[in-house]
This record gives C-alpha cells, sequence and structure tokens, in this order.
C-alpha cells in the first residue's frame, strides 16, 4: 500500500519576528506537523525569487515566506520588498506550471507562536490537496 502525500514544505523566516514566533511555538509544546523545514533569514525582503525557484527544483512542494508585519520591519520596509519579491515569484511560477498558490507570503511577530502553527498546518492541508509539485525534483 502506498503512503499518503507528505508534502514538502521549505519556510523562509525573517529572524525577527517569524523566527521567533516559530521559536515560541516549539517553546509552547504547539503541534503543526513536521514535514516544514525552516530557513532563517535577516529579513523576509532578503528572499529572492530565484531562492524560490530553485527550491521547487529540489523538490520542495511548497514555499512559505514569513516576515514582520507591516510597520514593523527591523530593516524599515523590507517586508514591503517581500512582497514584491514574492509577486515576482508568483508570476513566474504560474508561467511555468508550478503554480502561484505554492508559494505563501505572511506576517507573523515573534509573539504569535499559535499563529505560527495554525499557519503551517493550514498550507500543508492546501499542499496536500494540490498533490506533488510538478516542478519535481528529489528533495
Amino acid at each position: 500500500m502506498k503512503a499518503p502525500f507528505e508534502p514538502k514544505i521549505l519556510a523562509f523566516c525573517c529572524n525577527w519576528c517569524a523566527y521567533s514566533g516559530a521559536d515560541l511555538a516549539g517553546t509552547s509544546r504547539l503541534q503543526y506537523p513536521p514535514n516544514v523545514k525552516i530557513v532563517r533569514v535577516m529579513c523576509s525582503g532578503r528572499v529572492d525569487p530565484g531562492h524560490i525557484l530553485r527550491a521547487f527544483e529540489t523538490g520542495v512542494d511548497g514555499i512559505l515566506v514569513a516576515g514582520c508585519h507591516p510597520g514593523d520591519c527591523h530593516y524599515i520596509s523590507g517586508n514591503e520588498r517581500a512582497e514584491e519579491r514574492i509577486e515576482t515569484a508568483k508570476a513566474v511560477a504560474e508561467i511555468i506550471g508550478i503554480g502561484e498558490d505554492r508559494i505563501r507570503l505572511e506576517w507573523i511577530s515573534a509573539s504569535e507562536g499559535l499563529r505560527f502553527a495554525e499557519v503551517i498546518e493550514d498550507f500543508i492541508k492546501e499542499i496536500r490537496v494540490k498533490g506533488p509539485s510538478p516542478a519535481g525534483g528529489d528533495a
């Protein structure tokens, strides 16, 4: 019997807010699916569309970019830059057939451990319904 599809999710989390939110989820012992790998970045605005597309090439099924809430960015406008970059990545993903809805941008503060866990749970449910990424890969 074939095992059910379990999506591989890569989460780019900003150091100042979302990563701390993920850490809070862990220290609070909140449950969320284990099939997410977190990459800590200094700012969500540093996540380049090339990073996202490369991740799909290596077998990731969904990408979450999580940063500070608008107005709370440690670097003033990094989350605005993140929005622009994610829109570019989504447009390219749609053109090449991966689908823009496999890329998600969320604002999660350091005090929102529960929100982090809920976002991960919800995103994995969405990607589970979609199935494996058409980009393939062997991650």
